[in-house]
């Protein structure tokens, strides 16, 4: 058995949840939910070029949401005995009952039609040992050698298995994976690159070729110039790419931020070119997919921007009540004060080649990452930050040098709307909630403020 197995199984954790209801049951409840998660992860780390750190985490958890009329008590365990399981559900329970009423509760969800998505299953990334993910991290280390540079990083392999039961009739279970590779090499004068990759097959991951990107950055990146800031064309790789999403995700996509009248998204509203589309869909592979929700609610697909134009946005139960609509399966694990969010998010590709948004550039920067990204104005979707790990010269469709990283605000929504070019290719990746499967794009103007020392 490898370092994540520990037998257990969806049928398991819904089992697991089923128990939990059967003691909540007895504090006589209006409405209970239960979510049964675990979580069984390892990581190793490796500095200097050298492994220096081998860890695995299993932990189980146990959500209890317990709805008095319009009071609604949340409490959570990592037990899993009777005993434990009881005073789960006499806090849960106390805690209700001692809460304020929420005037517009509008109930547990009801249960959805929910089809399994296998795609986000896989047994080798499930069993994967120390042993594989060495081999990963080697392949990583022998291009940073290569190269002359040293190498940092990480490979993680996990598994989440989910179980959801509630009053309302809801059974759902799905089990699903995820790995990660992501090293920044250093190179002896100062030179930083970084790469990533994500899959749900720990196998599908290329360790070496992440490597050899992220080695080729150091080496091409030492002793940068500087350059005056102001408002420059950029080409924005993945992974700056994916910092965009997550930021529109979190300030704009969600219907509570709606309700709340902090967003940005409005039906019809165009906010991007016709090159930007961007979807949410839990059912695509390439998304690190999930079947339901953390309610238990089926995935939705949804449409976010369509062809630069502002479609929907994503609900859980209680914004969809606000809204007198259905959930659309995007709810986070009580007690939940951010709304719900977008997870698998995907923006459409383009057709052109990638290489070609460089090559077709005849002065511009090419921009690897962004770094230390904040919202300023989430309304307007303005952001800063800064750039890191590859920032460089492009002058006649040619990459001329590196230049010293940069600062920035600048509003995404402007950025979409300046999107000029959209590669064809496209790389799964993980975001700050969850998979993102992202092209690279050419922005025809961004707004760089200062430069930084390095």
């Amino acid at each position: 058995m490898s370092d994540e197995q520990n037998g257990r199984t969806p049928a398991d954790v819904l089992a697991l949840a089923d128990r939990v209801l059967r003691f909540a049951e007895h504090e006589s409840p209006t409405e209970v939910e239960v979510m049964a998660m675990a979580d069984d992860g390892s990581l190793t780390r490796f500095a200097n070029s050298e492994i220096h750190q081998n860890v695995a985490e299993s932990n189980l958890q146990v959500n209890l949401r317990f709805v008095a009329g319009k009071r609604v008590g949340v409490a959570s365990t990592n037990r899993s005995d009777d005993e434990g399981l009881r005073l789960l559900a006499e806090r849960a329970a106390a805690i209700a009952r001692n809460s304020e009423e929420l005037e517009d509760w509008g109930g547990l969800p009801e249960p959805t039609e929910i089809r399994p998505v296998p795609q986000g299953y896989a047994p080798t990334t499930a069993g994967a040992t120390p042993e594989l993910r060495a081999d990963g991290v080697r392949a990583v280390i022998a291009a940073a050698d290569t190269a002359g540079v040293a190498s940092f990083g990480s490979f993680s392999t996990a598994t989440e298995t989910l179980g959801i039961a509630s009053s309302k009739g809801i059974r759902a279970s799905q089990q699903r994976t995820v790995s990660q590779l992501l090293t920044v090499a250093m190179a002896p004068d100062g030179g930083s690159g970084y790469a990533e990759a994500a899959a749900v097959d720990v196998t599908g991951i290329d360790a070496a070729a992440v490597g050899r990107q992220a080695a080729e950055k150091a080496r091409a990146t030492g002793n940068p110039v500087a350059v005056d800031p102001g408002e420059w064309p950029v080409v924005l790789e993945e992974y700056a790419v994916v910092d965009i999403l997550s930021m529109l995700g979190f300030m704009g996509f969600s219907a509570l931020a709606v309700q709340e009248e902090r967003s940005f998204a409005e039906p019809g509203r165009r906010v991007g070119s016709s090159l930007v589309t961007i979807v949410d869909d839990g059912t695509d592979p390439a998304t690190l997919p999930m079947a339901f929700d953390y309610e238990g609610v089926a995935k939705q697909r949804v449409s976010l921007i369509e062809e630069g134009v502002c479609r929907d946005v994503v609900y859980d139960a209680q914004t969809a009540a606000r809204a007198g609509r259905s959930s659309t399966g995007h709810g986070l694990p009580a007690p939940n004060p951010y709304g719900p969010f977008p997870l698998n998010m995907a923006m459409s590709g383009g057709d052109t080649p990638r290489d070609q948004l460089v090559g077709t550039m005849e002065r511009g920067l090419l921009v690897t990452r962004f770094h230390y990204t904040n919202p300023v104005h989430p309304k307007l979707a303005i952001v800063t930050g800064m750039t890191r790990d590859g920032t460089f010269y492009v002058e006649d469709g040619r990459i001329v040098g590196p230049v010293r990283n940069l600062r920035f605000t600048q509003s995404y929504l402007e950025a979409l709307e300046a999107t000029s070019l959209v590669s064809r290719e496209r790389r799964t990746l993980k975001g700050d909630f969850g998979g993102v499967l992202v092209p690279a794009i050419r922005v025809d103007s961004w707004n760089f403020t200062g430069a930084t020392e390095h």
